[in-house]
């Protein structure tokens, strides 16, 4: 059972709602998320492009584009080397784009997760100066490439890593960071980095690069430039939903005005990506990105080459880039039923633990993809509140893995306190990916739970509640006041609230699969409204019903038979309901207690 926590966070509401223009409940649900100051409000409220940092400010920033110029004017043939997810992606797309708009000899390669692995490998900086390329810049990747950066200096390349993962520390002095011996480093999770605000993702790292490498390439401030930072906001949006980045700050501001981009974007694979999944581009949304069309990019780097979600943003003719996303979805759907078979799998694997389920949940499974064990992870994840890694067999005697994590859980440093038994690791506190020898596994295994300082209660799923609302404070206004705090995400999650004495009057169940329940509710007051019961919830709310008022209750709730008062507590998120052109107000349900 989740334990309710209800976010009690002091301040002035009425003052702050009388000085911003909103309601004592916005200004509350703000102080929830540590949106305090005037400024920061504003900011929040706003969400408008005079926020975004100063590029400027991000360490190595001016001297990677005076490099990169140098470059262009020289000539080089210059190569981006990015990652195989949405973000690798959408970074590789922003650097190649604002190169070759400055006059830059520019291609990209995306390593392929089979044979490449993550990042930069010493392969790709062979065939890239097989190929005749001068100049290296990376994007997503490159904060953990030591050893190859330093093979590509020796071959006498010029290389700028931009990067948003992480920095090594020495194990003698945790002060000391381990930067690559590359010509230029743009991260700001470098300690020396003063940027105001770390958590933004690559694609974000590459567009600050590009405005200030078109500001040193003397680049017309004028209608065309706007419009193609426009077009790059768009994909700097998307890899940050994409990449969980927390919907604070600049993020928020960034990933906003994406949705106002794509709606009118000229990009024709884009367009076709929207256009293949349904999807009107004035609805895009975080889940849109991060569960519809992210996945389509991401399943090109998982199924087949990323370089197939790369040639979709490339493409000029309508029709190849609609055959191209036609594609992408279907490898999709494959991937949709590959995880599926897989985290079945998994979860029989975990069922031979019984009820002691270790801290820190390692599984292997040498057969499967190994592109879909972070999915994988996150999804047993979602199931134990745990973290997990799934590791599966990448040949010659090593596996590899990926890592889901909790709150309470920072897996980049719980993967660096047993860096001796790998060959590679990286990622943040979140999520990691790492390989190691098969002999190793056991030994990993062992030292990630002796290492661990979780305790029961970091297990026990919290219901972070903004404060009690009874049902009659729900109001249109309300609702339509709220939707200014969107985007919602990580870092920014949708407002929870909880009531108190609610009434089940009468309900219905829905869906094809009859895995929906539609129940009115009412609260002491008399207000009633619609409540929406789905997802995984539905199982267990009925077998709620059942223990607390009885089966015979539960099937009259559903059939319109008289039944007994029924009375529960409820946490909820309300919504606003579009249906043939008329709104109403419905809440969903999000937990429940007797």
């Amino acid at each position: 059972m989740a334990k309710w926590l209800v976010i009690a966070k002091g301040a002035d509401f009425q003052k702050i709602a009388k000085e911003h223009g909103i309601s004592p409940i916005t200004a509350r649900i703000l102080r929830n998320r540590d949106v305090v100051t005037d400024e920061d409000i504003e900011m929040y409220l706003k969400a408008d492009e005079k926020y975004l940092h100063n590029p400027h400010l991000l360490k190595d920033i001016d001297l990677a584009a005076d490099i990169m110029k140098q470059r262009i004017e020289a000539g080089d043939p210059i190569r981006v080397i990015g990652d195989y997810d949405v973000d690798g992606i959408c970074s590789s797309y922003i650097l190649l784009s604002g190169i070759k708009l400055c006059g830059g000899n520019v291609d990209v390669v995306l390593p392929h997760r089979i044979t490449d692995g993550y990042g930069l490998s010493i392969n790709l900086v062979d065939k890239a100066h097989a190929d005749g390329k001068k100049t290296i810049i990376t994007c997503d990747n490159g904060i953990a490439a030591i050893e190859q950066i330093a093979h590509a200096k020796e071959l006498g390349m010029t290389v700028i890593v931009t990067d948003h993962h992480e920095v090594s520390y020495s194990e003698v002095d945790k002060e000391k960071m381990i930067l690559p011996p590359a010509d230029a480093v743009v991260d700001p999770k470098r300690r020396d980095d003063e940027y105001p605000y770390h958590e933004i993702c690559g694609a974000m790292v590459a567009f600050k690069f590009i405005q200030v490498l078109t500001e040193k390439m003397g680049l017309k401030k004028d209608t065309a430039l706007e419009r193609f930072f426009d077009e790059m906001t768009i994909f700097a949006g998307w890899a940050t939903v994409c990449d969980v980045m927390p919907l604070k700050d600049e993020n928020r501001v960034i990933v906003k005005k994406s949705f106002e981009c794509i709606s009118r974007t000229e990009n024709p694979g884009v367009r076709a990506l929207l256009m293949v999944n349904e999807i009107e581009p004035d609805k895009v949304s975080c889940y849109i990105y991060g569960f519809v069309i992210g996945p389509c990019l991401n399943a090109t780097g998982r199924l087949d080459t990323a370089m197939r979600g790369l040639e979709l943003l490339t493409e000029t003719n309508s029709n190849k880039a609609a055959r191209i996303a036609l594609e992408l979805k279907q490898l999709n759907d494959e991937r949709k039923n590959m995880t599926q078979q897989g985290k079945d799998e998994a979860m029989e694997i975990l069922d031979g633990y019984g009820d002691e389920l270790p801290d820190v949940l390692v599984i292997y499974m040498p057969e499967l993809h190994e592109s879909l064990a972070g999915i994988i992870a996150g999804k047993i994840r979602e199931e134990f509140n745990h973290p997990v890694f799934v590791i599966t067999d990448a040949g010659e005697g090593l596996i590899k893995g990926s890592g889901r994590s909790i709150e309470s859980y920072h897996m980049f440093d719980a993967l660096s306190e047993c860096r001796e038994l790998m060959t590679k690791y990286g990622g943040h506190k979140m999520a990691a990916g790492f390989s190691l020898p098969k002999d190793n596994l056991e030994a990993f295994r062992d030292a990630l739970n002796a290492n661990s300082k979780l305790t029961a209660d970091d297990f026990v799923e919290i219901i972070r509640l903004d404060m009690e609302l009874p049902l009659r404070y729900v109001s249109m206004g309300l609702l339509k006041e709220l939707k200014t705090l969107e985007p919602f995400g990580q870092g920014n999650p949708e407002p929870v609230f909880a009531a108190r004495d609610v009434e089940l009057v009468k309900g219905r169940i829905m869906g094809k699969n009859a895995n929906v329940a539609k129940i009115v509710v009412k609260d002491p007051e008399g207000q009633s409204l619609d409540m929406m019961v789905f997802g995984s919830l539905f199982d267990r709310w009925n077998e709620f019903l059942d223990n607390n008022f009885g089966v015979s209750q539960r099937e009259k709730l559903y059939n319109g038979g008289f039944h007994d008062k029924m009375v529960v507590k409820i946490a909820y998120q309300p919504k606003i309901n579009e249906f043939r052109g008329e709104e109403s107000i419905q809440i969903v349900l999000k937990d429940f207690l007797p």
